[in-house]
């Protein structure tokens, strides 16, 4: 069974994921270049540790399309390497970081400078969960003839949501921050 130092070592950095992305490219790239860090000192504190982040994703996932660009500044800013496992091509990794039973994505994964898991991130932060977990309530039943087509225009309405929303950007900042955070020094908070 490979640590998730070897699936980092093995990894595609993100700026290659980005760049080679075959589903909702252009929407992650809006968020990547709109999105701009705040000064709150969180990345000069990042930069006093030896930290890398294996993000285990997928192209297809709105989630993914919104966070993965607000993390990969992060990353680029603090000078961290930010690499890449895709969720599908070896389910082994997910499985070990299920969310509530499900696969779900983006997780990332913080390594310390020995590729020890220090701490895990994802698949959302908590007041886009809240989102999701409103608009899923606002679908009919699975049986209900409609539901796929429901599902679609609200998945659609989402992804636009993502990639229009700065707030929704921050949330992500946010939540990634005060986790990374509790990590390094529980007792500090910027």
């Amino acid at each position: 069974m490979k640590s998730e130092e070897q699936y980092f070592v093995e990894g595609t950095s993100i700026q290659q994921y980005m760049d080679e992305m075959s589903k909702l490219k252009d929407e992650s790239l809006t968020v990547y270049q709109q999105f701009h860090l705040p000064a709150d000192g969180f990345v000069e504190e990042l930069q006093q540790h030896q930290l890398h982040f294996l993000i285990i994703t997928e192209d297809w996932c709105g989630d993914a399309m919104m966070i993965n660009p607000v993390l990969r500044k992060v990353a680029e800013a603090a000078s961290i390497d930010m690499r890449v496992a895709l969720r599908d091509a070896d389910t082994d990794l997910i499985d070990r970081h299920l969310t509530n039973g499900g696969r779900a994505i983006p997780i990332i994964l913080i390594l310390n400078d020995e590729g020890q898991l220090i701490g895990k991130w994802g698949p959302r932060a908590p007041q886009a969960q809240q989102i999701v977990d409103e608009v899923r309530a606002s679908l009919p039943p699975k049986d209900d003839p409609s539901f796929a087509t429901k599902q679609k225009e609200i998945f659609a309405s989402l992804t636009k949501r993502y990639v229009e929303d700065p707030t929704l950007w921050l949330y992500v900042y946010e939540s990634f921050k005060e986790t990374i955070l509790a990590i390094l020094k529980p007792s500090k908070s910027i």
